[in-house]
């Protein structure tokens, strides 16, 4: 009889798991767009307990705080089994094993990071630092599964010229600028998930503002760019520019400029993920 530890897991079964897991990770970060824009970040005044028990002892904001916990360790367990089933999965890269254990660890590591954020009473560097870990997580994810997709169908790894793989580094280096920036003009304003005691950074909301907007502006206009390259030229480089998710760039940034501009911030809501 095969033991469990030398068990493989086809490359089919490892793909449903690792959407399994960008799906779980992406309702953790809902969840806690919605924690934020019903103002319940301290619906639970302490952890790991929510008030003098785990279970919240009262309805409204202290249930959504912990609805929030319960998503959460399920992101854990799908991380945790994405990786215990790339360790079993023929074909995957030592690589892509770690980045899987890297998700997996990241993951975990947003549970103290949640407490501290309660425990400092919402202070927007540790809230900013929580969402932006969150976001790692999730790249991490989609990279497993990225490869996932690949080893399922058989996918040569293909040849990339050099200028390309320079300009998807510049690529990320920008979408972390633009999300990092946008981070901080979230942090420095009011917006739906505040209430008059939660502190916020202090700097000009225009100033922040009219930086995320440019940020946001090179990032979506480079990756329109990029994407029209690969759609066109995709004989050169199989199978990436279906990847890519640069036709949803511009409706992120529209909506939250357009909420922007009409000062409605409750318009960006989860679909615009920067509201912190």
């Amino acid at each position: 009889m095969t033991s469990l530890s030398a068990r493989r897991v086809s490359p089919r079964r490892f793909l449903q798991l690792s959407l399994l897991a960008v799906a779980a990770l992406a309702v953790v970060i809902v969840s806690g767009a919605f924690v934020r824009l019903t103002g319940s970040g301290l619906g639970c005044e302490d952890w790991p307990n929510c008030g003098q028990t785990v279970l919240p002892e009262s309805g409204g904001h202290a249930l959504i705080e912990f609805g929030n916990r319960v998503v959460s360790l399920l992101g854990i367990l799908a991380t945790l089994v994405v990786w215990l089933a790339a360790r079993r999965t023929p074909g995957l890269s030592r690589g892509i094993r770690r980045v899987a254990l890297a998700a997996f660890l990241g993951t975990v590591a947003q549970a103290p990071l949640g407490g501290i954020t309660v425990l400092l009473d919402l202070h927007p560097l540790a809230v900013m630092s929580h969402f932006l870990l969150a976001l790692v997580v999730v790249a991490l994810a989609i990279v497993v599964a990225l490869e996932a997709w690949r080893l399922d169908r058989h996918a040569a790894v293909a040849s990339t010229p050099g200028w390309l793989r320079a300009t998807a580094a510049c690529g990320v280096a920008a979408c972390a600028v633009m999300v990092v920036t946008g981070a901080v003009a979230t942090a420095s304003g009011p917006h739906p998930g505040d209430s008059s005691d939660v502190k916020r950074l202090g700097l000009q909301i225009s100033d922040t503002v009219y930086v995320h907007v440019r940020a946001t502006a090179v990032f979506g206009i480079g990756l329109l760019l990029v994407g029209a390259w690969l759609i066109r030229s995709r004989s050169l480089v199989p199978h990436a520019a279906r990847l890519g998710a640069f036709p949803f760039q511009p409706v992120a940034a529209g909506r939250g400029n357009a909420a922007q501009g009409a000062g409605r911030c409750p318009a960006r809501g989860p679909a615009h993920p920067l509201d912190q």
